[in-house]
């Protein structure tokens, strides 16, 4: 059997001030995972090293965020990050200032049958 969908979560961060897509990117990811807890992976017995998990990150700018530092959010799990447009950017022109608002998808697949 192929691998399930166990959950997909999601959240929304912000960097208020510099633009920086990727502390949005990292401030999404927390937001997602702390509106979910994995207590089926003990109460299963599943090991949570064979967890796939798969962020999707949405912001204007995809290709200034660190994919690196997004994964390192994540505490469990074979994790894979990407980053696609989406988001939305808050200039402040008074200011010569950015927001930066993204979005993350965070989906954690198993594969039941060869837990």
């Amino acid at each position: 059997m192929a691998e399930k969908r166990a959950i997909l979560e999601l959240g929304s961060g912000a960097a208020l001030h510099g633009g920086d897509y990727t502390k949005a990117a990292t401030r999404a990811v927390y937001d997602a995972i702390h509106h979910s807890s994995l207590t089926f992976i003990k109460s299963l017995g599943l090991d949570s090293k064979k967890m796939n998990v798969m962020v999707t990150i949405g912001v204007q700018k995809p290709d200034q965020v660190n994919l690196d530092v997004v994964k390192a959010c994540l505490p469990h799990g074979n994790v894979t990050v990407s980053a696609r447009l989406g988001g939305l950017d808050v200039p402040n022109e008074e200011h010569g200032d950015l927001t930066v608002i993204a979005s993350a998808a965070i989906d954690v697949r198993y594969d039941f049958d060869n837990r």
